[in-house]
């Protein structure tokens, strides 16, 4: 029997679900340990199939029984019991609220994405926050996988979990392009953007704009928030347990300066 431990956790970061043949369609999931204040990962999180009450918003301060994984070894990561879940509070971004999340967040140092790199070849680290600077947004259309493939996964998934929709493949990879703030030999980094936010507007804005201009729309949105001349910004950036020298960007926290 794992040993199981009850934690507080902020949640900062929700990637957009993945279909997985073995392990059905689960969400990574990141935050803050309220115990210690350092970064912790949850997964595999079946989010679509948590009772209503139990699904979290980012930003949620959520109570859940976690417990260390046999088959990812970073020092970040647990498991958790889902039936435990219980969401104790949500810190929403209305005016002034900024300030409390920031209290929380701000208690987690920050690195440069160089320092990360390097710690995680001499450590394992695989989860950071980071300060970006000279940020650009790329986009370019992705393979494609089998749709028959993706619906045969849910129909498998279906005789064990709820009936949902397959999730849709989103056509387009994001990526920042940025250098780390005040290190002048930084060489620039290049991270995939997964958060559930940009592909949840890929698919919303779908009905107000044309397939040629929302990506163009999705890439003003996306560098509006990661302004530095106007906001304190930093990612949330993780690496993959397959590929641990593969870092992503998870999401990202963009307060105003003043705050």
């Amino acid at each position: 029997m794992k040993e199981t431990e009850r934690k507080q956790i902020l949640i900062t970061v929700k990637a957009y679900p993945n279909p997985n043949r073995k392990r059905g369609e689960t969400v990574c999931c990141a935050g803050i340990d309220l115990d210690d204040y350092k970064l912790i990962r949850l997964h595999p999180v079946p989010f679509r199939d948590l009772n209503r009450s139990q699904q979290f918003k980012k930003y949620s301060i959520i109570e859940v029984d976690c417990f260390r994984p046999n088959n990812d070894h970073r020092p970040e990561s647990y498991s958790i019991h889902c039936s435990s879940i219980k969401i104790i509070d949500h810190i929403d971004s209305e005016r002034g609220t900024w300030r409390r999340r920031n209290s929380i967040v701000s208690k987690v140092p920050a690195k440069t994405m160089c320092q990360v790199c390097e710690e995680s070849k001499v450590d394992g680290l695989s989860l950071g926050i980071i300060k970006p600077d000279d940020i650009t947004f790329e986009y370019m259309r992705r393979k494609r996988s089998d749709p028959k493939k993706r619906e045969a996964y849910y129909s498998q998934f279906d005789l064990l979990n709820k009936a949902k929709g397959v999730i849709e493949e989103i056509p387009f990879l994001f990526h920042y392009r940025f250098n780390c703030a005040g290190v002048a030999k930084c060489e620039g980094h290049k991270l995939a953007i997964v958060d559930w936010e940009i592909c949840q507007a890929y698919r919303e804005w779908r009905e107000q704009f044309s397939d040629e201009v929302l990506p163009e729309e999705i890439k003003k949105k996306w560098l509006t928030i990661a302004d530095t001349s106007k906001k304190d910004v930093r990612f949330y950036v993780g690496n993959m347990n397959r590929f641990r020298e593969t870092f992503l960007v998870l999401g990202v926290f963009y307060p105003p300066k003043a705050i």
